[in-house]
């Protein structure tokens, strides 16, 4: 996060850059303009005696070196559309959402493998994760490693997995969203004040809570807001009703 807000500061300041030494080339460029109309204005008022080819010389390179200017502007101004477009872009990559690509087969139905999605990450800034949602985090045990899972068990609950059911403050939840998965495990684990309980949706093939443990808010990255390949699923997600 930090390299994130140096790398903009940077960008920031490249801008400032740039539009200083536009002006200090544009402002070089007019006096060349002038210099050059009083040119034409002197000879203009030359008599044939003092008409002398070498003003055609001092002309070409007038010239030369005006198309060069105006070249150098273009080229400048190239460069900040750029740099402006990455200064808009670059805040929403770092700060608000990112794309994410589903590997493996943990979330199935919901989602597949090769899915592109994109993720919320503003919204954790503001409030916290909701039962239900999916959400994108670090692997505690390997912070290198990103998973997606469903939030199912909230801090301070008390989650218990038994014949195939999980049981939240003893109470039964029903889980719409998997399809003929038994939950296997039998364990019983009490969250802290910072702890989720996650699971992936496809009960039989997901690496999660049961093997790595409850995921301390730290590890969040945000949430599942939006699919956006393949083309025929693409969709925003609402929570499941409990």
């Amino acid at each position: 996060m930090i390299i994130g807000y140096m790398c903009y500061l940077l960008l920031i300041l490249a801008l400032c850059i740039m539009n200083f030494v536009k002006l200090i080339f544009k402002q070089n460029l007019d006096m060349e303009s002038k210099k050059e109309n009083k040119r034409v204005d002197d000879r203009n008022s030359m008599s044939e005696d003092d008409f002398d080819m070498s003003n055609f010389s001092d002309k070409g390179e007038s010239m030369a070196t005006s198309w060069a200017k105006r070249f150098g502007l273009l080229v400048f101004e190239v460069v900040k559309v750029v740099l402006i477009s990455l200064a808009i872009i670059l805040p929403i990559r770092l700060w608000l959402v990112q794309p994410f690509y589903v590997e493996g087969a943990s979330m199935e139905p919901s989602f597949y493998d090769s899915e592109y999605l994109i993720i919320n990450e503003i919204s954790y800034r503001f409030e916290n994760p909701q039962r239900g949602e999916v959400i994108i985090f670090k692997n505690p045990q390997n912070t290198k490693v990103y998973f997606i899972k469903r939030v199912i068990g909230l801090p301070g609950e008390d989650i218990e997995i038994k014949q195939g059911k999980v049981f939240i403050n003893d109470e039964l939840i029903e889980e719409t969203y998997i399809e003929n998965f038994s939950t296997q495990s039998n364990q019983v684990v009490t969250l802290k004040d910072d702890e989720y309980f996650v699971m992936g949706d496809n009960r039989t093939n997901s690496h999660d809570s049961r093997k790595i443990g409850p995921v301390g808010e730290e590890y969040i990255i945000g949430k599942v807001w939006l699919r956006g390949w393949p083309l025929d699923r693409i969709n925003t997600f609402n929570l499941p009703i409990y």
